[in-house]
């Protein structure tokens, strides 16, 4: 766990640095571009409205599914695998312990 912790903590060194030269202005750019995507501006603010509203909807998705889980006390998987006449990988899972 410390490992996973120390290499987060590394991708954070360029943020902090900025916020010791006081230059972070809230955007939340740290530089990164290595395919130079930033250059054409209107392709560039298309995909930064499309990542946001992605993040939003990823939001909603994992709370909708906290929510579920709260109210009836069973995850995604276990949900699914009550489902009349549903066949997959994950109800064979669950039927054969596999996932236990």
């Amino acid at each position: 766990l410390w490992q996973v912790l120390f290499f987060i903590g590394l991708l954070e060194i360029p943020f902090l640095l900025k916020l010791a030269n006081g230059s972070v202005d809230g955007t939340g750019d740290l530089g990164f571009d290595p395919l130079g995507m930033a250059q054409d501006s209107e392709s560039f603010n298309k995909r930064q409205v499309t990542e946001v509203k992605n993040g939003r909807l990823a939001m909603i998705a994992i709370s909708g599914m906290t929510h579920h889980y709260f109210l009836t006390g069973k995850g995604p998987i276990d949900f699914i695998t009550q489902i009349p006449n549903f066949r997959s990988c994950a109800a064979a899972a669950v039927t054969t312990q596999l996932c236990v």
